[in-house]
């Protein structure tokens, strides 16, 4: 079995208490208020242990570490002050508390200002976790290490090589290198690792490397043409009161200009109700086409009754004789009637004649 990294601190390292008290306070968001509350117990008990106290403040939200007269190590305030943090990024007691031991450490990488995009840091940060947690849990077992993927941060904890390698991943990820290449890299270190012939050996001959593929475009040249110099500044934009002085409204009584605005107003309607007449009508005028062929029609129509067909000229003497005939007999029908008017009132007229 290798020896351990670090040596085990022991008590009777440092047999008089600490001369001066330190401590640590974090806030924590107020969603975890209540998980804290019922959990604090178990952290309580888990600092007095190492002779630390801690106070939970719900009123203002806070964590607070501190040494006491029974602290026997130095360092270990610092542990509580990361056992705080991770219990503020939502790491839960059981996993937190292990920070306490001295092969463990913490990191938190802050990864909210890497992205200015909120959709690609979305994806990129899911990228972290993998379909159904596969990649957080492959680079947990390469790594040996936790890591919690919440918000704007990544707490990890474990040794300091894995936190290491987990911190380059973490920063990777955000810049659009996917984890999946390092967790390939991962494996192949593992597996020669492996080997006592490769042991001390460079492996970089048998790392893949992972060039960016992506090929920059050339921006088309523009040439921008230069204005020509002149010694005069610009003219002034014409404020509100110049363009109405320019168009002599400024001058005008408030009811004239009303009465102006309204006949423009009224102008205005005017032409788009006679542009949607004519839209209206347009839809029921014939094509070009068809008022072509149209003409053509009463074209070829006038040309036939100005030049009758053979044996229309003995048709129309016929019909014309006899209407004429007709005519004939209308008239003497007519005569023979006022005849007979006349022989019966002439009686009647030389009687009231005589009488008189």
């Amino acid at each position: 079995m290798p020896a351990p990294l670090l040596e085990e601190w022991r008590e009777e390292q440092m047999p008089a208490p600490l001369l001066e008290e330190s401590s640590f306070a974090t806030l924590f968001p107020k969603y975890r208020e209540k998980y804290l509350r019922e959990m604090w117990p178990v952290v309580t008990r888990a600092l007095e242990s190492k002779g630390v106290g801690c106070e939970l403040n719900l009123i203002e939200g806070s964590m607070t570490v501190y040494t006491t007269r029974k602290t026997k190590d130095p360092y270990i305030i610092l542990k509580a002050r990361d056992l705080i943090k991770l219990l503020a990024r939502s790491v839960p007691v059981p996993q937190a508390v292990k920070v306490l031991q001295d092969d463990v450490a913490c990191d938190i990488v802050k990864i909210g200002g890497l992205v200015r995009n909120k959709e690609r840091f979305v994806k990129r940060r899911q990228r972290l976790v993998g379909p159904d947690g596969a990649t957080l849990k492959a680079l947990e077992l390469l790594t040996g290490c936790y890591m919690l993927v919440q918000g704007n941060t990544v707490a990890l904890m474990g040794g300091y090589k894995g936190l290491k390698t987990l911190r380059r991943v973490v920063l990777d990820a955000m810049h659009n290198i996917h984890p999946v290449y390092h967790i390939k890299t991962l494996m192949i270190k593992r597996e020669l690792a492996k080997d006592e012939r490769l042991k001390d050996a460079d492996w970089s001959r048998f790392l893949p490397s992972f060039g960016s593929k992506t090929v920059a475009r050339r921006k088309p040249h523009v040439v921008k043409k230069k204005k020509e110099y002149t010694p005069f500044p610009p003219a002034p934009t014409p404020s509100k009161v110049d363009k109405l002085v320019e168009s002599g409204e400024y001058f005008l009584q408030e009811h004239q200009r009303k009465a102006k605005k309204l006949a423009e107003r009224r102008a205005k309607a005017a032409e788009t109700s006679q542009q949607r007449r004519e839209e209206r009508e347009r839809q029921y005028q014939l094509p070009a086409e068809d008022v072509a062929q149209e003409k053509k029609k009463k074209k070829a129509k006038r040309k036939a009754e100005a030049s009758p067909a053979p044996g229309a000229d003995e048709a129309e003497e016929a019909a014309a004789a006899v209407r004429k005939r007709r005519r004939t007999e209308e008239v003497a029908e007519l005569a023979g009637k006022l005849a007979d008017k006349s022989r019966r009132t002439a009686p009647r007229t030389a009687r009231a004649f005589l009488s008189s």
